[in-house]
């Protein structure tokens, strides 16, 4: 079964994803079921599960095949029209994760998974065989962090907001949608140091929110503390004191939310409300950094490294993994956290050392 079907745009490129139709169902599910059901995910799975059933719903429809319900052979066929593609494995079983998912919400029967992941087993094994690795970004622990600051305008918006963004984010082990959704209000400057409430976050599934206390740190230039309150003194003489922590700055270094010279409030064109930076513009920030630190291998820094070199730094100092994970935001039983451990201790502690190479 391989139809002529429209391809897709590349994995690297951008995707916008159309509504999700939820036609086929209409019987089973009212309205406010249906927003229920989309409300439940978040915004990033949300988009890309839409955007995976558009191109599964399509490849259907050039097939003669039927995507409510799908047969077992029908996930198969298509899994085996990806990997024509080079479609990476991941993104192939976030597909079948989308086209399950819409199963179980809809309550139509689902496909047999046990040969669906054996045939991505069987996939990902191939790309191995053929030479593909798996592009990992690279932890951005204290030395980089240190470089990435120092690389920062120190007179400009944009650098004062760079920075926040860099040391909050390796402060508080962030993910982007986390900086994303943060806002003034949801910071509490104590004599300790900073707390930040995390409204909502990857396992806080039932948005309970909680709060994370970031302590002075002795370097001035990476002191979470100190730099995010210098760049809300920054919104603060914009006449910004509610509202979104990170914004939108302009070429002109007008920051998003101030009020113009005419009166009305600076927005940027472009995706979000024009004022809160997206996930994608603050992973922009991180990568052009790494750029201006002229790091080694600056491609492979991200966002998520802040995340990661503030886990292996305190994993480092002796933080337990307990802490580690409160910390962070993690499960107790995620094994995140012990590969950042063990990225470590591959060098710290590696069996080669001392044996007189």
């Amino acid at each position: 079964m391989h139809g002529e079907v429209e391809r897709e745009p590349a994995i690297e490129g951008r995707i916008v994803p159309r509504p999700l139709d939820l036609a086929a169902v209409e019987e089973v599910l009212s309205d406010e079921a249906a927003e229920l059901l989309q409300q439940a995910r978040s915004d990033n799975t949300h988009r890309a599960y839409t955007g995976d059933w558009a191109r599964f719903s399509d490849w259907c429809a050039a097939n003669g095949a039927s995507p409510l319900p799908a047969t077992t052979a029908t996930v198969l066929n298509y899994i085996a029209y990806l990997t024509t593609l080079g479609r990476a494995p991941a993104t192939v079983d976030r597909a079948v994760s989308a086209i399950l998912s819409i199963h179980t919400d809809t309550g139509a029967e689902r496909p047999n998974t046990r040969p669906i992941r054996e045939a991505l087993r069987a996939y990902r094994k191939l790309r191995a065989k053929a030479g593909f690795r798996p592009r990992r970004s690279l932890p951005i622990t204290i030395e980089i962090l240190r470089a990435m600051i120092e690389a920062q305008p120190e007179d400009t918006p944009a650098g004062q907001r760079n920075r926040a963004i860099l040391t909050v984010g390796y402060a508080a082990m962030t993910r982007r949608i986390e900086l994303h959704n943060l806002n003034i209000g949801d910071l509490t400057f104590l004599r300790e140091g900073l707390e930040i409430f995390i409204a909502m976050s990857k396992t806080d599934r039932d948005a309970r929110g909680v709060s994370v206390p970031l302590p002075y740190g002795s370097h001035p230039g990476t002191c979470p503390v100190r730099v995010e309150s210098a760049w809300l003194e920054v919104l603060a003489e914009h006449g910004i004191t509610s509202g979104p922590v990170f914004r939108a700055i302009d070429k002109n270094g007008r920051i998003a939310g101030a009020i113009g010279d005419d009166g009305m409030p600076v927005r940027r064109a472009g995706r979000g409300d024009g004022i809160r930076m997206t996930p994608e513009a603050i992973n922009l920030v991180v990568k052009e950094a790494a750029r201006a630190a002229e790091l080694p291998h600056a491609d492979r820094y991200s966002a998520h490294g802040l995340r990661a070199g503030g886990a292996t730094d305190a994993a480092d100092a002796g933080a337990t993994m307990s802490g580690i994970c409160q910390h962070g935001r993690w499960s107790e039983k995620s094994p995140v956290v012990m590969q950042y451990i063990r990225h470590r201790d591959k060098w710290k502690n590696n069996p080669m050392l001392r044996v007189g190479l």
